[in-house]
Order: C-alpha cells, then sequence, then structure tokens
C-alpha cells in the first residue's frame, strides 16, 4: 500500500530515486514506526510522515518521524552520534553526558534550562567552555570566544531584559527527542554544518521541549571560561547569566528550532 511519505529532495538525491519510489510505493518503508524526534508511534499508511537520513562517516541510517514534528531532512552527524542513534532508536539504552563534546579545538560545556524574559519563559543553550579559546593561529594566551561569536552575528548582552536577535542562517537540531547540534551555514553554500555536536545526544526537560515546540526557536547564551560554571538549578543559572552579562561577559541569538 502507497504510504504518506515525504521525501525530500536532498534525501532523495542520497537514497537513490530507485529506493525513494520504493519507500512512496511502501516497499520499504514501515506502516507503523517509533518517530525519531518525539518518539510516539507514526503509521505511515495514514498520517504524513518524513524520512529523516542520518548520515555518519562510513554509514547512514534512515528513520521516520510525523511531518508535524520533523521535516524530511538529511542530518550529518559523527560515526559515533550515528551508532548512538541507532541504538536509541532499535531501544537499547545510551549513556548520556552533556559535557563531552567534540569541537574543532576546544571543549564546549552545553546547559540547557529555561530562562524568563518579559514575563514569559524561553528555552535556553547556555555554551561555555572548560579553557580560553584563541582564534586559529594566533599566538597570544587571550580568550577570543566572545569577539569570534560577535563577528559571527551574536549580540552582546547588557542585561537578559529581551530576546536577542535572531540568527539567521543558523539552528537547534532536535530529533529523537534530544538535543544534537547547533547548526550554523556552510562556508559554501551547501548544507549547514554543526557549529557544536553533542557527543551523545543531551537529555532535555519535558518543559524546555514544550516551549521549543511553542516558540519554534531557541535562545543561545555564550560566555568566557569561569564565567557561568554549572548551576545545579534554573534560578542559580539565570542569576549566573545576569552576572555574565552584567559584566559584559555575555552574547546571545535566537536559533530557529529543527525537529522537536
Amino acid at each position: 500500500m502507497p504510504r504518506m511519505l515525504d521525501v525530500s529532495d536532498e534525501v532523495r538525491a542520497e537514497i537513490g530515486a530507485e529506493e525513494a519510489d520504493r519507500l512512496l510505493a511502501g516497499e520499504n518503508a514501515p506502516g507503523s514506526y517509533d518517530c525519531t524526534s518525539c518518539r510516539t508511534p507514526g503509521d505511515s499508511e495514514h498520517e504524513r510522515t518524513s524520512t529523516v537520513l542520518f548520515i555518519g562517516d562510513e554509514t547512514a541510517v534512515l528513520a521516520f518521524a510525523h511531518s508535524s514534528c520533523l521535516p524530511s531532512q538529511v542530518v550529518q552527524v559523527t560515526e559515533e552520534q550515528l551508532q548512538g542513534a541507532v541504538r536509541s532508536i532499535s531501544g537499547d539504552t545510551v549513556d548520556l553526558d552533556p559535557d563531552k563534546v567534540v569541537p574543532e579545538q576546544a571543549v564546549l560545556g552545553v546547559t540547557s534550562g529555561l530562562v524568563l524574559i518579559a514575563g514569559e519563559l524561553h528555552p535556553a543553550l547556555v555554551v561555555e567552555p572548560t579553557a580560553p579559546i584563541v582564534r586559529p593561529g594566533a599566538t597570544d594566551i587571550g580568550d577570543d570566544f566572545l569577539p569570534l561569536l560577535i563577528e559571527q552575528g551574536f549580540m552582546p548582552l547588557s542585561e537578559l531584559s529581551e530576546v536577542p536577535p535572531v540568527q539567521h542562517g543558523w539552528s537547534v537540531l532536535l530529533a529523537m527527542g534530544q538535543l544534537h547540534a547547533v547548526l550554523q551555514p556552510s562556508v559554501n553554500g551547501g548544507q549547514p554544518v554543526a557549529w557544536w555536536q553533542a557527543h551523545q545526544p543531551l537529555q532535555v526537560t519535558e518543559g524546555w521541549r514544550v516551549a521549543a515546540n511553542k516558540h519554534q526557536q531557541v535562545l543561545m547564551f555564550a560566555a568566557p571560561v569561569g564565567s557561568i560554571g554549572r548551576q545545579p538549578r534554573e534560578d542559580l543559572l539565570r542569576g549566573a547569566l545576569d552576572k555574565a552579562a552584567a559584566n559584559g561577559k555575555l552574547v546571545g541569538a535566537a536559533m530557529p528550532l529543527a525537529g522537536t
């Protein structure tokens, strides 16, 4: 029986026209599935379903999601992330370690939390390196983390009184109900690339996910090493953000949400 599948042009280009046609005809697509985004059951015979292709260094996995949760797309991940995704899809447990990430030169700590701005709760990610970040090729021992982000379009914040401007071309990828990456535009204009990728998917709270779905965007705040720290509660996190802003050590941006 034909499936109500959405197969984007980029997915079709990766899997080939013949495989895409077989999926649409119902030959290789499951009738029922667990949505790779919200993890609740779906049925490709009765509701619109997206094909989501996760591509690692050597292998690829085709997953399915409610079209209302995630558009059909290709998601570039590390091979290790892909194996973790396979374990998640198959129901095996995956140990989560939100502090372990794989950037190019330094380790970035990422914390998720809800931040109250103008009387409304917003989903936020707070990024803080574990060591100073210097400009590529620089020989001094300074910290260029905030200047580099400001050059990318992030806004310096002196207080958290309003939502920062949208950072166009950037997005926050939420898949399988967990945070996978912060994506930035590709230099050559191709598919977005990961500015930050979770070493293993970062668990977020149900309240965070609900707020993200409501606003369809996530706020990202960044501060130099030692400015925020690992705060056990959201009120303490907000206090640390306010202090960093008052000290001129905070930048921020709003980013569209990809997934739910």
